[in-house]
């Protein structure tokens, strides 16, 4: 991890063994496309203000400190002295309280993914770690203080090194109870089911996350090239959702069911008229394009 800074430098402690290591950034969105606020009239940056929202004066910087809402628009305020002392003190140590089956970990709970890596001086002892944890399927469970919070870590075992991952506390996670208590009680059975099954399995592969496509990323790059060279950028299409009662007749097509049925002249005159189509579809084409085939292919 030459080329990057470590993030965090400290110790892991398992048992009365402790070695040195380093966490490092594992995912980054430092890549992606960013924008200015611009003003309209004169093309220059805008900066950032802070207004009292009474007055509407312009408040520095040194005059302004942190404050706590208790009721509407009254505040109890709160130096950003007495915010600093609050921060639990820190002992650059991931102390390992508990080791845990793999299977037990729910990724809901997860946050962010650091690189683990150890000294030069603890290489033995990060490997037996490591080298542990993979014979026995476990992970392990650690907490420190991390970016001025006491965190819960989440370590396991990541090709030669570790993989750190910060965990979401209890309260922080919503009760999927909540989220899906509006779901209604549907039993999906006979055709559809065995249709549903038929296409999961002709669609199974094998997780490569080097396939997966940022198309808002791409859009945008498609986007500032075209100002760039005076181009327009075509309108996206709205996405046709399947109604209950298409549901059906869209597993069938994506089957094959309708496909195969099709005579051949009819199949080679849609072919003709949604070339376009085809091509897009490789690219990922809208449902909407599928949707349109589907109804010029069954009617």
């Amino acid at each position: 991890m030459a080329a990057h800074r470590a993030q965090w430098k400290g110790f892991v402690k398992f048992g009365e063994v402790t070695c040195g290591v380093a966490l490092y950034t594992a995912a980054s969105t430092s890549d992606r496309i960013t924008f200015n606020t611009i003003n309209k009239a004169t093309g220059n940056r805008v900066n950032r203000v802070f207004i009292d929202s009474e007055t509407e004066e312009p408040v520095p910087r040194e005059e302004q400190t942190k404050g706590f809402e208790i009721e509407n628009g009254q505040y109890i305020i709160i130096d950003p002295e007495e915010v600093a002392a609050a921060i639990p003190e820190s002992n650059k140590t991931l102390e390992i309280e508990a080791f845990v089956p793999c299977a037990e970990i729910d990724d809901v709970f997860f946050d962010k993914p650091y690189y683990l890596t150890p000294d030069k001086m603890g290489s033995d002892a990060f490997a037996a770690l490591r080298d542990g944890m993979k014979k026995s399927k476990v992970a392990a469970i650690a907490r420190t203080v991390l970016f001025r919070r006491m965190r819960s870590v989440l370590i396991r075992p990541y090709g030669k090194g570790l993989i750190a991952t910060t965990l979401n506390y209890d309260y922080e996670v919503r009760s999927s109870v909540k989220a899906f208590e509006e779901m209604p009680k549907l039993k999906i059975q006979g055709e559809m089911l065995d249709l549903a099954k038929h296409i999961i399995s002709t669609k199974k592969g094998a997780f490569d996350p080097a396939s997966f496509e940022d198309r808002y990323e791409a859009a945008l790059a498609d986007l500032v090239k075209a100002k760039i060279e005076g181009k327009s950028i075509p309108m996206r299409k709205e996405v046709k959702v399947s109604k209950p009662n298409d549901l059906l007749a869209a597993l069938r097509e994506s089957a094959g069911i309708l496909k195969a049925a099709a005579d051949k002249p009819k199949r080679t005159a849609a072919n003709a008229n949604t070339g376009t189509g085809r091509e897009k579809a490789k690219r990922g084409a809208s449902p909407k394009v599928a949707s349109e085939n589907t109804n010029r292919k069954a009617s």
